[in-house]
Formats: C-alpha cells, sequence, structure tokens
C-alpha cells in the first residue's frame, strides 16, 4: 500500500493541546487524520521550525522535545510525546538525498519541535509511529524543495508516510490585529489561489511545479507569509507526491482560512 502524503496545519504554538476553542476545527481534523488513514510503519516530518545549512535528519533513537514556544502556561512545558525515532530510516533517507543531488547531515541532539509533537499527539496519541523529522534547507528556496520531496518519494512504496507541518497562512501581525473584513479578503485571495494551484487536475505537473515555485507571484503571497517557512513544507510535500491533491481542511483559525492537503 501507498503510505500517504499531508500537507497539516499545526496550528499556534502548544494551542491545540490546550483545547483552545479558536482551534476547534483544527483539534477535530488532526484527531480524525489518525482513523482517516492506515498507520504507516513511520513518518518522515518536514517541520516548518526546523532550517539547516543542508538537509538534517533526526537520527536520534528516541528524540526528547525542544519547546521552541515562549509565553505559554508551565504545563505546556511538561507535554511528553515519546515516539520513537527510527535512525536506520534516517540513513536510507540520505541515501536518497544523496542520489537526489542533495548533501544531507545527521543530527542527534535535537529534539522533536512543536511542528512535529504538537499535531502528531492528536494524530497518534500513543505515540507509536517511528519519526525521522527533516530539516528544510537555509534560504527556503520554494524550487529547491520541491526536488527535495521528489527524493522521498520513494519512502511511499515502503509504508513511510510524509508529512508536512505548516500554516497556508503565516502572518502573526494579520492575526493579532484581530478581524479585519480587509486583511480577511487578501488571505482568502491566497487560499483560493493556493487552493486552485495545489488541486486542479487540468494542470499538468510541470505547470504545478512552476506556479508553486513562483508561489511569491499569486495574489497577496507576501502578505499571507511575510516569511515562507510554514508554507515550504507544503512543496515538499507536493514533490514527494508529484499529482494533483486534495483539501483535507479548509477553515478559519485565529480569523483568517488555513488549508491542508492530502495525496
Amino acid at each position: 500500500m501507498t503510505a500517504p502524503v499531508l500537507y497539516l496545519p499545526h496550528g499556534g504554538g502548544p494551542m491545540p493541546l490546550m483545547n483552545d476553542p479558536a482551534h476547534a476545527a483544527l483539534i477535530a481534523f488532526l484527531r480524525a487524520i489518525g482513523t482517516r488513514y492506515p498507520k504507516p510503519a513511520a513518518i518522515v516530518l518536514i517541520s516548518g521550525h526546523w532550517e539547516a545549512r543542508v538537509p538534517a535528519l533526526n537520527a536520534a533513537a528516541q528524540p526528547a522535545l525542544l519547546f521552541d514556544y515562549y509565553g505559554f502556561p508551565p504545563e505546556t512545558y511538561q507535554i511528553t510525546y515519546p515516539a520513537p525515532g527510527k535512525p536506520e530510516l534516517a540513513m536510507h533517507i540520505a541515501e536518497l538525498l544523496r542520489a537526489g543531488g542533495f548533501a544531507s547531515e545527521l543530527v542527534r541532539d535535537r529534539g522533536y519541535d512543536h511542528g512535529v509533537f504538537v499535531p502528531l499527539k492528536l494524530v497518534y496519541p500513543d505515540a507509536d509511529v517511528p519519526i525521522v523529522q527533516l530539516s528544510l534547507i537555509k534560504g527556503l528556496d520554494a524550487a529547491q524543495h520541491i526536488a527535495l520531496g521528489r527524493c522521498l518519494s520513494p519512502l511511499r512504496e515502503q509504508d513511510v508516510a510524509i508529512v508536512g507541518s505548516g500554516m497556508s497562512f503565516h502572518n502573526l501581525q494579520a492575526i493579532f490585529a484581530g478581524e479585519r473584513a480587509d486583511l480577511r479578503a487578501a488571505s482568502d485571495r491566497f487560499d483560493q489561489w493556493l487552493r486552485d494551484t495545489v488541486t486542479d487536475p487540468a494542470l499538468s505537473e510541470t505547470a504545478r511545479s512552476e506556479a508553486l515555485a513562483q508561489w511569491q507571484q499569486a495574489p497577496y503571497a507576501r502578505f499571507c507569509h511575510p516569511r515562507e517557512e510554514h508554507l515550504i513544507p507544503l512543496h515538499v510535500c507536493y514533490g514527494a507526491a508529484n499529482a494533483p491533491g486534495r483539501v483535507l481542511f479548509n477553515e478559519a483559525l485565529m480569523g483568517h482560512k488555513v488549508s491542508g492537503f492530502g495525496w
């Protein structure tokens, strides 16, 4: 069975694990993912919260958690998620990346950041699926990350799911500005462009790849992503799938539409 590719919103910091009412739709969605697809043998997860000079792979056997958020209640720094790593899979991925022209680095002293443990604690609360976290590449070049994803594609036939964890809208200043019709209209335009681009079956994969590589030309692209680290995991996912995606989630989150996709 071919394992899925998923681009999942992970919400604001640990708020989905705090049962925050503004995250209710996202919480329900993430909990349902674990029952919607067969449990894979392992997950490769690309989070918007790790960038490195070359693609870095967490090769620890039992990674700790990295609480890379600030100003939340004390209990959010006591969260546990003891999902194992899979060092042999990390080494296999390094070989796939090398074959695709990417140097890589194995890292054993970094914990899972909240882009990993927040969504996956809802998807697989038993923490029984091994995870290898893969970093983004500094510079955040979209086409480069599509190519990175293509290197991961063979993993799907080995029952390894590929998960991108980010947010399709990530302008914190706009979120903190509160409900404003003009800001919401702008983010809606980008969200519509993104959904059309990812899902349109009439687009050739060459055209889809080019459009995603040139995402900054989309309506209100830089408004929605002043910095694109939360969008680029989607490019890795698309590269791994190289096919039209499906919209799995499209709901308002903290005042703006956020989308999740699956292949």
